[in-house]
């Protein structure tokens, strides 16, 4: 009976840390439209990065870090790290959008989404002990034609990113599945809104 209520303990401890890293998606502006297609657009502005305040400095110190190790493997990570934005995260956040969104992406379309991310995560994986990425963002529908005309606001809080089996040491693999969780979240809602 005891073995029965540690294990039942333990269940209920994991379940009630998973909900404390929960992703957390919520319009907070305005009412998503009816949409069939959608452009979208990505900005990193003023985004914090784990315990630093300013994407620089994070930049600085792993750069700092992977030079010390490997003269020139820290400039070779720094380009990755923007690089990776364009051909990793946004069509990773594309790709599931458009599939739980049941959208079609198309630069001329009516509306265009603007994912601004605030906040990363980038976690890690050393084989033995692990910390997953996450990211916070904001996603605009503006119209397309005066993107000063915001039609809803979305805020998308700890969306998640580990690859299956833990095979995710490298960083920009981490951030990738943040950002398929994000567009995959934000394209039930659209979905569900229509």
């Amino acid at each position: 009976m005891k073995y029965i209520k540690t294990h039942l303990l333990l269940v209920c401890l994991l379940f009630w840390g998973l909900n404390g890293m929960a992703q957390r998606i919520k319009v907070i502006e305005g009412k998503i439209p009816a949409m069939k297609d959608v452009n979208t657009e990505f900005t990193y502005d003023n985004i914090s990065i784990g315990k630093y305040d300013k994407e620089e400095d994070y930049i600085k110190a792993k750069k700092d870090e992977y030079n010390k190790k490997e003269p020139g493997k820290g400039d070779s990570w720094a380009i990755k790290w923007k690089d990776d934005r364009e051909q990793r995260f946004q069509p990773k956040f594309d790709e599931l959008l458009s599939k739980y969104g049941e959208l079609t992406l198309n630069k001329n379309a009516k509306y265009t989404i603007i994912f601004h991310t605030q906040f990363m995560e980038p976690g890690f994986n050393i084989g033995i002990t692990r910390k997953n990425a996450y990211i916070n963002g904001e996603a605009l529908i503006v119209e397309t034609a005066d993107k000063s005309k915001v039609v809803a606001k979305v805020t998308i809080e700890k969306a998640p990113g580990n690859s299956y089996w833990g095979n995710d040491f490298d960083t920009g693999e981490r951030l990738s599945e943040t950002y398929a969780t994000a567009g995959k979240a934000l394209g039930k809602l659209i979905k569900k809104e229509q």
